[in-house]
């Protein structure tokens, strides 16, 4: 199963911004764990995306819970979840 995580901010960019650095330190460690694909800002600066690999739902939501974003009460997540049945080679 895939997952989109989005996250939305729930503070000010610059409370936000207090925290990225960890935030970022812990999505390159998600990446090297191989649970995650892609992460970024959103354009208009108001949250972000991530793209987990092809995990479980229950670790999907340990991404979430464990985000220093998270854990900062800076921002909240939504999940949607799909079965990636078309995908890429590689993938």
């Amino acid at each position: 199963m895939f997952h989109v995580l989005t996250i939305s901010y729930e503070k000010p960019l610059d409370i936000v911004d207090q925290t990225r650095p960890a935030h970022l330190a812990f999505l390159n460690d998600e990446v090297a764990a191989g649970r995650l694909l892609l992460a970024g800002r959103l354009h208009d600066g108001s949250g972000g995306v991530l793209i987990t690999a092809d995990i479980s739902i229950e670790d999907a939501q340990s991404i979430i819970d464990r985000d220093p974003y998270t854990l900062a009460a800076v921002a909240s997540y939504s999940r949607a979840s799909f079965n990636g049945g078309i995908r890429a080679a590689g993938l």
